[in-house]
């Protein structure tokens, strides 16, 4: 238990006890007298049972001035999260309406609007390549702004969207050894990838970034957007047949420990935020007590005042 003022507890202990002292020194020379006039005193330790009660309410008033709390673990969602969207021309495909980078935006705006300012959030276009757009920040309308900004272009590399992201989460460029071997980047256990992507995937090291993650404690969530029917997308005057590949992004999920969501339709990617489960930390927060004690010391001062009356009508 903590206290705003120890102070305010002495000083309220010091004069609980001067009463207490003070109602015994009262009662000795109440019976010395009763006893040198001949009266039998009656009702032995009960008939100060409400001077008791009045000092204890003191006690627990000056311990309440004093402000204390409790330190309880509360769980709360907290973190860094970083919201990786694919930007690649098979995004501008209209199977899941309008178009799924559009859907996708939509989906993430709300993802971010349901984060507490506990969490982090940071976005990464990517295409063949990633690039961070807005950095991990309590503040969540520079994420909101980075995904306003996102446009369809180029191919698809899944690969470099993880380690991008890894990058956004540790503040430091993040890439794979010659052999394709995951760094070491250190353990980050409250962070988070949400990937917004049809799965389209031009590079083959998707396997190897996804352990990179796997070893760093990230999760990466998978949101696939798009239909496995698919839909023609119509780039430098050719029209391409892209279709969603559920295969490659529960791969991604399942390595790292993350999960797959699918989304075809835009009414599904609306829920997503729901859907998505952040990291719990565990904190120690303070619980005020000031409101129950003073509730405390109110009962104790109005039943001592009540008994004090009864016994011999008047209040002290």
């Amino acid at each position: 238990m903590t206290l705003d003022s120890p102070l305010l507890l002495a000083a309220g202990l010091l004069v609980t006890a001067a009463l207490a002292w003070a109602a015994v020194v009262s009662a000795r020379r109440r019976r010395a007298v009763l006893a040198a006039a001949g009266v039998a005193v009656r009702g032995g330790r009960r008939a100060y049972l409400g001077t008791g009660l009045t000092i204890a309410g003191v006690g627990v008033l000056a311990v309440a001035t004093a402000g204390p709390a409790a330190m309880v673990p509360v769980p709360r969602t907290a973190g860094t999260v970083v919201l990786a969207i694919d930007v690649s021309n098979s995004m501008a495909a209209d199977d899941v309406a309008p178009t799924r980078l559009a859907a996708a935006q939509r989906a993430a705006r709300a993802f971010v609007a349901a984060q507490p300012d506990s969490v982090d959030i940071g976005v990464v276009a990517f295409e063949r390549r990633g690039l961070t757009t807005a950095r991990p920040d309590p503040d969540h309308s520079l994420a909101l702004k980075a995904i306003d900004r996102l446009k369809p272009t180029g191919g698809t590399s899944l690969g470099p969207a993880i380690l991008a992201s890894l990058s956004a989460i540790t503040g430091r460029q993040v890439t794979l050894g010659r052999d394709g071997a995951a760094p070491d980047i250190g353990y980050w256990p409250s962070a988070t990838v949400v990937l917004f992507s049809d799965g389209q995937n031009g590079g083959g090291d998707v396997e190897p970034a996804a352990a990179a993650a796997q070893r760093a404690g990230v999760h990466v969530h998978t949101v696939g957007v798009g239909t496995t029917a698919g839909a023609a997308v119509k780039v430098d005057g050719y029209r391409l047949q892209t279709s969603l590949d559920e295969e490659t992004l529960t791969l991604i999920a399942r390595t790292t420990g993350g999960a797959y969501h699918p989304a075809s339709d835009a009414a599904r990617l609306d829920g997503i935020a729901g859907t998505i489960d952040l990291r719990l930390t565990v904190s120690d927060e303070p619980l005020p007590l000031a409101g129950g004690l003073i509730g405390l010391a109110l009962a104790l001062l109005a039943t001592g005042a009540a008994l004090t009356m009864l016994r011999s009508g008047r209040v002290i």
